[in-house]
């Protein structure tokens, strides 16, 4: 169906640097059309020396909401009027809304993240969750997770271990957590996984076109294990292959994608998203 925009049309879109392979305008325009809403949403490619006149065009435009994207997420605080209470404290925005020139940030890659959990019958209290890398994805992950009393451990390469103290330091503060930290090495994924409920991959290993590479060894997959690729290019990556053969329970990053997009949807419209639609434009574009 053929989307008209008239002068009445409600704006919204993504910012980021690249924004070419983004999935977001085809998932939330089929959303709008089936939900009968007369708005549109593009992909916007801001430099990072870009940002501030972005936003600055956000408010002169009325543009209704952002969705933000690498490398903008942290750099943007300082840029908007608000942050909501979770946003404050993982330190990254992903989701901007503009009340009236009044611009708010979200976080519902956190958000969206437990609720492809939930959708999988996933409760992470008490669980002993392995989080590989310590980026933008890992701080969502990491807070998200020790505020719902999981007991977290967050693994890095030994050239970013000093990052992963400091998220592990702001985790502590902020959530009253006690992550552990440890080296990205087969020896040390070998041992904590032999504990572990939940392993979280949030590094951008196993992505198209590196399809066949994986972070973690299929030798060290097991039955019992719950193992929760953010990749979504594949679809099934070779972590979640070999987890499914290694007889694990597997959740792909399209779920995190997708509930992050509802949300985000929810917050701009007030209006509930058919999440079927969303996700099937998704995967017609992988």
């Amino acid at each position: 169906m053929t989307q008209r925009i008239s002068g009445k049309t409600t704006i919204c879109g993504i910012i980021g640097d690249p924004v070419e392979h983004t999935m977001s305008p085809a998932m939330h325009n089929a959303a709008f059309a089936e939900t009968g809403l007369d708005w549109v949403y593009a992909a916007f490619h801001v430099k990072p020396d870009e940002l501030k006149a972005a936003i600055e065009g956000m408010r002169a435009l009325g543009i209704a909401g952002f969705n933000v994207t690498i490398p903008h997420k942290i750099h943007v605080i300082p840029l908007i009027d608000r942050l909501d209470p979770p946003a404050e404290k993982i330190g990254a925005v992903n989701t901007l809304v503009n009340h009236g020139g009044i611009l708010t940030g979200y976080n519902t890659d956190a958000s969206g993240f437990l609720r492809a959990m939930a959708e999988r019958g996933i409760d992470p209290a008490g669980k002993n969750v392995v989080i590989i890398g310590a980026g933008g994805a890992a701080r969502a992950v990491s807070f998200v997770l020790s505020e719902s009393r999981a007991n977290i451990t967050i693994m890095n390469r030994a050239s970013g271990m000093e990052r992963v103290v400091t998220l592990a330091e702001a985790v502590a503060k902020s959530t009253g957590g006690n992550p552990g930290v440890l080296e990205l090495s087969d020896a040390n994924l070998k041992q904590v996984l032999k504990k572990a409920d939940i392993l979280v991959n949030t590094t951008s290993v196993g992505m198209s076109p590196d399809c066949e590479q994986s972070p973690v060894p299929g030798e060290y997959l097991r039955p019992g294990l719950a193992v929760y690729d953010i990749v979504y290019n594949p679809v099934r990556t070779k972590l979640i292959r070999e987890a499914e053969a290694a007889g694990a329970g597997t959740i792909s990053g399209i779920d995190m994608l997708v509930w992050q997009g509802i949300l985000a949807f929810e917050l701009w419209t007030g209006v509930k998203p058919p999440a079927k639609t969303m996700k099937r434009e998704v995967m017609k574009l992988l």
